[in-house]
């Protein structure tokens, strides 16, 4: 059996509205009345995203000073990941055709994810995904788990998925972050790192995946030719 675990947000899910209206919202709130800023572009904004830009530098960027720039951090934090702004998430172009793709070939699907039950819940009932991902195929974190880093943390979802599904002949993973290839790696699972999320080529390269393509449809043609 072949099999590809896909993180969510990135392959699947484009969430580049959705941190631009965050910050958007975050810079409105901490800036001074009167007070002159840069409000950057989508494209600005999601360009340093992408390229792991820390969070006080688009801050500075933007025109806040040092202080404004730690309550700019802390409010993105608290409100990247809530409601209504999780609104603002739609599907990648060409992600919908790869996993009918998939599904289609035979390929084993399943989702992990950074998200919580209710965060996920919300995107496959919006978007009809769990057509895709029987409910025994979700890894997602609890709705009231604490958090700590996405690079310690995905490697611990990818260990309990291993040790619940079936062993598979060849797993493939497919990601756009750096704690995907760390899960990847720990568990000598093939990686392929996809550009359609919130890390530009530079920074997977750094991580050293198996391999970086465009967009979860180019991560199926490498695994159906491999």
């Amino acid at each position: 059996m072949l099999r590809l675990i896909t993180d969510f947000d990135g392959p699947i899910m484009d969430v580049s509205e959705r941190y631009y209206r965050v910050y958007q919202m975050c810079l409105e709130k901490t800036r001074y009345p009167d007070q002159a800023v840069t409000e950057l572009t989508k494209a600005e904004f999601w360009q340093l995203k992408r390229s792991h830009t820390p969070e006080q530098q688009i801050a500075f960027k933007s025109g806040l000073n040092p202080e404004q720039a730690e309550k700019f951090s802390q409010l993105r934090k608290q409100t990247v990941h809530t409601q209504p702004y999780f609104e603002y998430d739609i599907p990648v172009s060409i992600a919908m055709a790869a996993l009918l793709r998939t599904q289609k070939a035979g390929i084993d699907l399943v989702v992990m994810t950074m998200r919580r039950v209710r965060e996920l819940d919300y995107a496959f009932n919006k978007y009809n995904l769990g057509q895709f991902f029987p409910p025994d195929r979700r890894y997602c974190l609890s709705n009231d788990y604490i958090k700590t880093r996405d690079v310690d943390d995905k490697p611990l979802l990818m260990t309990r998925a291993l040790a619940e599904i079936p062993p598979a002949t060849h797993t493939w993973m497919v990601g756009d972050t750096e704690a995907d290839i760390a899960a990847a790696k720990k568990h000598d699972i093939n990686m392929i790192a996809v550009e359609s999320g919130i890390r530009d080529r530079t920074q997977l390269e750094i991580h050293q995946p198996n391999f970086i393509v465009k967009d979860l449809y180019a991560a199926v043609d490498v695994i159906l030719n491999s």
